[in-house]
């Protein structure tokens, strides 16, 4: 079985956004990505103070993630976008549309808070997805993945 999803941009008595989706679900395997933050493989901090290369840096982080589960970012139904100003927003727009290069556009919240983890950290970015149910074949994969 295959995930399958369905993007509703804009039920019944609420207006359209070109931003997200109001509403998007599917079936498949739930994944959930915890926040990423703009750091590097070794954990030091990309593009302190710089918004639009903090941004770039979360979407790749999160595409590694993805990558982890066999996911892309066509399968992410949600992402909650957590900044520490809201005119960081067009650049983490920005980003996003880079990434998601064509496909849907997931349900999404965005999230205006006083401080993230490190004091130089501008962005912050939670994912949920739904993957392609794996082939009975695949659960000795899947337990390698995870360990």
């Amino acid at each position: 079985m295959t995930s399958h999803l369905t993007h509703v941009p804009a039920p019944d008595g609420l207006a359209p956004s070109p931003q997200y989706s109001h509403v998007v679900w599917g079936t498949g395997r739930f994944v959930a990505i915890s926040g990423q933050c703009a750091l590097d493989a070794a954990g030091a901090v990309v593009g302190a103070g710089d918004a639009v290369a903090q941004a770039h840096q979360v979407f790749a982080n999160l595409e590694r993630c993805l990558a982890a589960v066999g996911a892309g970012f066509g399968d992410v139904v949600k992402l909650t976008y957590f900044v520490t100003d809201v005119a960081h927003l067009p650049a983490v727009r920005d980003a996003r549309d880079a990434y998601f290069a064509g496909a849907p556009l997931p349900a999404s919240s965005a999230v205006q808070v006083s401080a993230l983890v490190r004091p130089e950290l501008l962005v912050e970015i939670e994912a949920f997805a739904l993957v392609p149910e794996r082939e009975a074949g695949d659960a000795e994969a899947e337990l390698r993945l995870v360990r």
